[in-house]
């Protein structure tokens, strides 16, 4: 696997922008052993948590990897801007404006104006993330999953309802009930419509290297997974296909994995998440899973699954680590 030049990385927001974060600094620093010095990396990134706020779109994903990679990000929030003001926001509320559970920073609102205008001007997301990278050069080619409006929302128990739960945007359930009331089930709209964006199918099958970081495997992974005709082009690609276990000692390190896994009965272990993606030997999506070395005693039921496994430091603690993390992966399937 000599000279590899087309990386593509399907990505969530803050543990995908972390690992991407890495990888390009591995990149650079020539730690990726038979990655090409000059290699090219695209990301196919998350939209379904993407939401419609005061008549602004908002791509939560989209921003955090290009805020993260344009050195923009507020890294203590690990989303949104640096040395942000919350003008826009104190105004809102005191109008009373609902939602005021989520809020938007006066130097975010910029970037969802434009989006905004663009959209109402005719253009796709796909057109609008590139020109919107144009300020921020990321160093990596970004693109949206889809085009197409896809929104993930998650059933929760409701007393007062008829049927006994209530169906909330993920943003909802994640920023307003902080993920701390059980999902009883994820339902992405629009998911099963949608058509993948311009250059996703083809940055996955003339890929040299896919892959999967410790994104969330269900809202922000899966929901890339369900786009019609991404799967297919991850088992029918000659690239190696290796993920990175979002799960560490049988728990989620940032998110709600823990809460959102039970919905798809998929257990809270590193192996599990494996085995839920599957080996690409065996209908998956997979080649390889690195896990944490402190899972090391979920390897031999990887391997029975069919995936090549390797335990390695999975915190993402400075680029370093995270580019060790990225040889790691490259290493596994070489």
């Amino acid at each position: 696997m000599a000279g590899l030049q087309q990386l593509t990385v399907l990505s969530g927001g803050m543990g995908g922008a972390r690992f991407l974060q890495g990888l390009r600094h591995g990149i650079a620093a020539g730690r990726l052993p038979g990655v090409a010095a000059d290699a090219e990396v695209t990301v196919i990134a998350n939209t379904a948590d993407d939401l419609w706020l005061h008549g602004l779109k908002v791509c939560p994903d989209l921003d955090t990897v290009m805020y993260t990679l344009g050195d923009g990000i507020d890294t203590d929030r690990g989303w949104g801007r640096r040395d942000e003001t919350w003008s826009v926001k104190e105004e809102l509320a005191a109008y009373a404006v609902e939602p005021t559970w989520f809020g938007l920073g006066d130097r975010d609102v910029a970037t969802h104006l434009v989006r905004t205008q663009m959209l109402d001007a005719g253009y796709p997301l796909s057109a609008i993330t590139e020109a919107l990278c144009r300020r921020w050069q990321p160093g990596v080619r970004l693109l949206p999953m889809t085009d197409d409006r896809v929104e993930t929302h998650v059933a929760v128990p409701d007393a007062e309802s008829t049927s006994g739960r209530r169906v909330v945007h993920f943003q909802e359930y994640w920023v307003k009930l902080r993920a701390e009331v059980p999902a009883e089930a994820v339902v992405v709209v629009g998911l099963d419509e949608a058509t993948p964006g311009p250059g996703v199918i083809d940055a996955i099958t003339d890929a040299d290297l896919v892959l999967l970081p410790p994104s969330n495997p269900v809202v922000s992974v899966g929901t890339i997974l369900g786009v019609p005709r991404v799967r297919e082009a991850l088992v029918a690609t000659t690239a190696p296909v290796v993920g990175v276990s979002p799960i560490i000692g049988g728990s989620h390190v940032r998110g709600m994995a823990n809460q959102l896994l039970a919905t798809i009965g998929v257990d809270v272990t590193a192996g599990a998440v494996g085995r839920h993606y599957g080996a690409r030997s065996q209908g998956g999506v997979l080649d390889g899973w690195l896990v944490d070395e402190s899972d090391a005693d979920q390897l031999p039921g990887l391997h029975e699954a069919g995936l090549a496994a390797a335990a390695v430091p999975l915190y993402m603690t400075d680029p370093d680590a995270t580019a060790a993390m990225a040889a790691a992966a490259v290493e596994l399937v070489s």
